[in-house]
């Protein structure tokens, strides 16, 4: 995990740009200094997980979503920043909810990113 207080040098498209669903997601992500993001990729993420990597965000994959959340909460109190957790819809974010719940209890900021409500 890149806790160094080394600045972000990553660059952030400015002005009026044509993209797509995922580029604005991963695009958005970069905007606000998400350099690392915990979870399992499936389909729903497939074609903006092609592009973290060159967008200077790294996947840390786990075996399970509450597992996920409980790291993004360790993260952000760790290193300081918001911790980011990415999961599949359905039962993938209802395994989540447990570690989300204890980071809204501590008040950590952690950010849950799901492909549906």
């Amino acid at each position: 995990m890149s806790t160094d207080n080394t600045a972000d040098t990553r660059q952030v498209v400015k002005g009026k740009q044509t993209m797509t669903p995922s580029e604005a997601f991963v695009e958005t992500l970069v905007a606000n200094g998400v350099t690392d993001m915990f979870g399992i990729m499936g389909s729903a993420f497939m074609d903006a997980m092609d592009i973290f990597a060159p967008a200077g965000i790294r996947l840390i994959p786990v075996v399970h979503e509450q597992g996920a959340a409980h790291m993004a909460d360790g993260y952000a109190r760790v290193s300081g920043r918001h911790g980011t957790v990415i999961g599949q819809n359905g039962p993938g974010i209802s395994n989540a909810v447990t570690g989300i719940a204890a980071a809204y209890w501590a008040h950590t900021p952690v950010v849950i990113v799901t492909p549906e409500t």
